[in-house]
């Protein structure tokens, strides 16, 4: 049959051949990517592991059903002798070829499925792969656009990468943000500077949130309207930015806050207002102590001009740290201090530095704002004032009609 049809035609007993051959190769396709690969599936749903199951989203058994039609291919062509030296050179190059890019993007889905399994672990939240497994998918690719090339060329990679020299300087500026975000991945996760879930600052770039990916080119952060900032994995070595992990930690989020007292507000404590403060139970002990240190102080110096006296602003100073310390959902293990800071053009601030039993920031703002309010509210018991800039209804009152 063979003979006749080379009679019609000198190429035709060759084409022949190659469509049987492909018609072999597209049935043998056919069965490993419906039944092979369906099969997997199928094994993989009912396994009580997870595992396996990124290798099928990655579609590694797909991936390994298009090298069955590129073997039977290169197999068929070696078992037909009466085609052309040529064509079959041709066909084994083209084969080659193909079955290099198949192995590549296998192994690429392959290291994506490994770092979907390892991303499922705790542990991947301190220490994160992708940065790595990025890096290693690229040098596969570029190794195997190497060996397609020389397969192609029926070539060996030696006599292409004879020249790799003289193209350094072009892969270098190429490649620089590669190399910079690999150099950057490597410190990032040797010093543990940044973990998906971190909250992290980067002004440069008005990011403000929490990181949901470190890859190697990038670090995504989930601000919190919802949007998503991509920063540079390697400008986070090269600038500054601030991680709220510690505080996270911690167990304990910072309150500093001042409230601004109107300085002609402040005088000392008469004695009907001495009395009045005791009152308050959380001053007992403040005012006991502080009126016999300063009665022996007064009565060592004979003075009566200038005695050391209570203040309002000094006693509730005492106040807010005894109220700071009484409060159930302040940390008494940490920094706690109630300061004055040096008056200036908007009145005299009292400062409340202390530390919030809990990191959630819906309830640090609740907490927050209940101090706060409690303070705003007791502060005329003192005959202290809030200083605040003069409003509308003021200069009405001072301006009637």
């Amino acid at each position: 049959m063979l003979k006749q049809l080379a009679d019609i035609h000198p190429l035709l007993p060759d084409a022949g051949l190659l469509l049987l051959l492909i018609a072999v190769a597209l049935i043998a396709y056919w069965v490993a990517a419906n039944i092979f690969v369906a099969a997997l599936h199928v094994v993989a749903k009912k396994t009580a592991h997870t595992w396996d199951d990124s290798f099928i989203v990655f579609g590694v058994g797909r991936r390994l059903a298009q090298m069955v039609p590129a073997f039977i291919i290169y197999i068929g062509v070696n078992w037909m002798p009466i085609l052309e030296p040529g064509v079959t050179e041709v066909l084994l190059n083209v084969t080659s070829a193909y079955m290099i890019l198949v192995v590549c993007f296998t192994l690429t889905a392959i290291l994506s499925a490994l770092n979907h399994i390892y991303e499922s672990s705790p542990v991947s939240r301190q220490r994160p792969m992708k940065g790595f497994v990025q890096l290693l998918q690229i040098v596969i690719i570029i190794v195997s656009m190497l060996l397609f090339i020389s397969a192609l060329m029926d070539r060996s990679p030696v006599i292409l990468l004879s020249g790799f020299g003289a193209m350094t300087a072009v892969l270098l500026l190429v490649f620089k943000d590669t190399i910079l975000s690999l150099v950057a991945s490597v410190q990032l996760s040797a010093q543990d500077m940044v973990r998906v879930g971190d909250w992290i600052e980067v002004p440069q770039f008005g990011a403000d949130g929490d990181v949901v990916d470190v890859e190697l080119h990038t670090v995504k952060v989930q601000n919190f309207d919802k949007t998503i900032t991509t920063v540079p994995t390697h400008r986070l070595i090269s600038d500054s930015f601030k991680n709220w992990r510690g505080m996270s930690e911690s167990g304990g989020r910072r309150i500093k806050r001042s409230l601004s007292l109107d300085a002609t507000s402040v005088h000392f404590l008469s004695a009907d207002e001495a009395a009045s403060c005791r009152r308050f139970e959380l001053l007992t002990d403040y005012l006991d102590g502080k009126t016999n240190e300063l009665d022996r102080y007064n009565d060592a110096r004979n003075q009566t001009v200038d005695q050391r006296r209570l203040t309002n602003i000094g006693t509730f100073r005492a106040y807010i740290y005894c109220y700071l310390k009484s409060h159930e959902q302040v940390r008494k293990d940490m920094t706690l201090l109630v300061r004055q800071l040096p008056s200036g053009p908007e009145g005299i601030p009292i400062e409340l530095y202390c530390f919030t039993s809990t990191t959630a920031w819906s309830e640090y703002e609740g907490i927050q704002a209940d101090i706060f309010d409690h303070l705003l509210a007791i502060i005329p018991e003192f005959g202290l004032r809030i200083y605040q800039h003069p409003a509308g209804s003021d200069l009405a009152r001072l301006y009637p009609g």
